[in-house]
C-alpha cells in the first residue's frame, strides 16, 4: 500500500525503515508451505518457518496498513450484491456471444472517490472478477481505474458502467469504513 515516508531536516522525504520479517507474513507463508506438502510434521513446520523467513528477507515488503473497520452486515450485502453482479454479467456476456453481432468495446476511466490504496485494489479486483470488464490500468497517483468493458455501444452505456463502479466503491466503503487519521496512527 502507500509507503510511509519520513521527512529529513532539509525537507526531502525518504522511505521509513520497517522490519523485513513480519510475523503474520511468516505465519501465512508457513501455512502455504504446509499446504503444499499436504501434511504437518515438526520437521516440515521448522522447514516452513525457515523458508518463510528467507523469503521475507530476500523479498522485503512494507507492512500493509489496511486502516479500516469492518461492518459485518454491510460486508454480507457487498458479497451478496457482488455475486448477483457476477451472475447478471455472465448472462449478459453469454447474450453478447450468442447474438453474433458486431460488438463495440470501450476503455472506461473511473475516478474513485476514496484515496485509499486498499479500497482501489479491492474495487479493481472485484470489477475484474465480474465478466465483461477487466482493469487495464490503475493509476495510483489519481486513484483512477481504466477498465476495458465489453459491449459499450454509446456514451450512456459507458456512464452507466462508471456509475456502477462508483456504487461498488461506496459498498466497499460502507463494509470496510476507513478509520479517522488519528485512529489509524494509534
Amino acid at each position: 500500500m502507500s509507503p510511509v515516508l519520513r521527512t529529513r531536516r532539509d525537507g526531502s522525504t525518504r522511505p521509513a525503515r520497517y522490519r523485513a520479517v513480519q510475523p503474520l507474513a511468516v505465519l501465512w507463508l508457513t501455512l502455504v508451505w504446509l499446504a503444499m506438502w499436504g501434511e504437518v510434521s515438526p520437521l516440515l513446520v521448522v522447514g516452513g518457518v525457515l523458508v518463510a523467513v528467507a523469503v521475507c528477507v530476500a523479498f522485503p515488503l512494507p507492512p500493509v496498513d489496511i486502516a479500516s473497520g469492518l461492518r459485518p452486515v454491510a460486508l454480507a450485502r457487498l458479497v451478496a450484491r457482488f455475486l448477483v453482479d457476477v451472475v447478471r454479467a455472465s448472462i449478459q456476456v453469454t447474450g453478447v456471444v450468442l447474438r453474433r453481432r458486431p460488438v463495440r468495446n470501450a476503455v472506461v476511466a473511473v475516478d474513485l472517490e476514496s484515496s485509499s490504496d486498499f479500497v482501489m485494489t479491492l474495487v479493481a479486483a472485484m470489477l475484474s472478477l465480474i465478466p465483461g470488464s477487466v482493469v487495464v490500468e490503475a493509476r495510483r497517483s489519481t486513484h483512477t481505474l481504466y477498465l476495458h468493458v465489453l459491449d459499450v455501444p454509446d456514451e450512456e452505456s459507458a456512464e452507466e458502467f462508471r456509475r456502477d463502479a462508483l456504487q461498488l466503491e461506496q459498498r466497499v466503503l460502507r463494509a470496510l469504513p476507513p478509520h479517522a487519521p488519528e485512529e489509524a496512527g494509534a
